[in-house]
């Protein structure tokens, strides 16, 4: 299972596709995009999202702390590096400076599947407005902790392990003990941990949002999250308007969210 993990040239043109498909057109519906504009990528491994924007005549920029990935980068998009179309800075974004190592700020900022990665999520949102012009949005995608596989633990290499739903959940010393007992490997259990240590829910991400200085502008809930027709065949379908509109049960059942999110003018 999981295999097109380790086949990067297939990995780069699922995200190409999932961005050209859905999440372009979410933010164009959002009235977010305007020609021309400039794009940052946070955390943009091989840069298929970078892709799909830079096709519709975008100014990228990717800032990726993996050098093995952005090898991957720089390959898949060699001509668009040729022409200026896209950079990329292999770097922690604490340490980044936007005047100084970019030379400006973006209109839009985009965060696919990697604010559940990172630890301290409310120290980190707000370094947002330190790359964000006046009136840029900020994407974001992330599969809510509380839903079936919110731990990722479809990605383990037991059949059982891989496909049991919200076990990731158990608290404490639990967790970890029973994928022992499904005969995960030792790695892999620290690996799951650290998923457990940072991973967000859709309650805890708008009050981080809140508290850091932003509003949401736009949401969207899927049951089937865009990129399970890559991975499994399985169509994306939006979440039913009633879950959608129940905090607690919607973290369960919701298996992908985006949200554009923009500072708030009077906090």
């Amino acid at each position: 299972m999981y295999e097109f993990h380790g086949d990067k040239s297939y990995y780069f043109d699922m995200t190409r596709k999932v961005t050209e498909g859905h999440i372009i057109p979410f933010i164009k519906e959002q009235g977010a995009w305007k020609d021309g504009m400039s794009v940052l990528e946070i955390g943009c491994g091989e840069a298929g999202v970078l892709k799909a924007f830079a096709d519709q005549g975008c100014n990228t920029f990717g800032i990726e702390l993996e050098e093995s990935r952005l090898n991957f980068a720089r390959q898949f998009m060699a001509e668009e590096l040729k022409t200026g179309k896209v950079q990329f800075l292999n770097r922690d974004i604490y340490e980044v400076d936007a005047e100084k190592d970019i030379g400006s700020r973006f209109d839009l900022i985009i965060l696919k599947d990697v604010i559940e990665h990172i630890p301290n999520q409310e120290k980190f949102m707000p370094q947002l407005h330190r790359f964000l012009k006046s009136g840029g949005t900020i994407f974001f995608a992330f599969p809510p902790w509380n839903m079936p596989y919110g731990g990722h633990q479809q990605v383990l290499p037991g059949k059982l392990a891989s496909r049991l739903p919200w076990y990731h959940l158990l608290p404490g010393p639990l967790y970890p003990a029973v994928l022992k007992l499904l005969g995960t490997p030792k790695l892999s259990i620290e690996g799951m941990l650290d998923v457990k240590s940072t991973g967000i829910s859709i309650q805890r991400f708008l009050r981080v949002v809140k508290k850091s200085g932003f509003q949401e502008k736009a949401r969207r809930f899927y049951l089937f999250n865009p990129i399970y027709e890559y991975k499994f065949g399985i169509k994306p379908r939006k979440q039913s308007a009633v879950i959608a509109a129940i905090p607690r049960l919607r973290d369960f059942f919701t298996m992908g969210v985006y949200f554009l999110v923009e500072e708030n003018q009077t906090s």
